[in-house]
């Protein structure tokens, strides 16, 4: 079973999001967060279930959509990183993710 982490962007960007959804639906942010955990969760087995993030070109940079969401994780050889979670509105620039 490979090891799943969270980088810090991912972190942020799914407390804003989760922030922005429970002002209106308290109720709908928990269900969105809680199925949310439970895709990340599957990388542990599943890593390369995800297709290959078009921006990035690379086969170890992957994403998968949830409803308007993407993301967008890093396989390594003995984990996967969440790097970030995008709205399918916002622009992604595969430079945050590098470093």
């Amino acid at each position: 079973m490979t090891r799943v982490c969270w980088s810090p962007l991912a972190a942020a960007t799914f407390e804003e999001f989760f922030d922005f959804i429970h002002r209106d639906k308290p109720e709908a942010a928990h269900r969105w967060a809680t199925v949310l955990f439970e895709l990340v969760d599957s990388l542990a087995e599943l890593p390369r279930r995800g297709r290959i993030v078009p921006e990035a070109g690379r086969e170890d940079v992957r994403e998968l959509i949830y409803g308007n969401y993407r993301l967008i994780y890093r396989i390594g050889s003995e984990s996967v990183e969440v790097l970030t979670l995008r709205h399918g509105r916002q622009i992604f620039d595969p430079a945050v993710i590098e470093g």
